[in-house]
């Protein structure tokens, strides 16, 4: 019963707490992981044959969250402080080149 109590709490602040820009980060974290989580699933029911096919799919899921979550961070207006000179949009210009970066090592990676 706490634990239920405490969700609805949860989720009751998060809708009125969270602004739009950080629920929309949100939901493409929450796709990332789903998708490195089925591609993991995948590997282990299926096989590994192309498994330069996995590695790269594997480690673009990775690197998407951990630049998706660097994203968020910096994005977020309670980290203001730490963060004073770099503002939302250069934080979303670096998410984009980095991602960009980190998909063509991925693509060159599968051969």
């Amino acid at each position: 019963m706490e634990l239920t109590n405490a969700l609805q709490k949860f989720v009751v602040a998060y809708k009125k707490d969270t602004p739009i820009n950080l629920k929309i980060i949100d939901f493409y974290l929450a796709y990332i992981m789903l998708s490195g989580i089925f591609q993991f699933i995948y590997m282990l029911t299926v096989g590994t044959f192309p498994y330069n096919a996995f590695l790269a799919g594997f480690i673009s899921a990775v690197g998407s969250f951990v630049l998706a979550v660097n994203l968020r961070i910096q994005t977020n207006g309670q980290n203001k402080d730490m963060f004073k000179t770099i503002s939302p949009e250069r934080s979303f210009a670096d998410f984009v080149v980095c991602s960009l970066l980190l998909h063509f090592f991925c693509v060159n990676y599968i051969g």
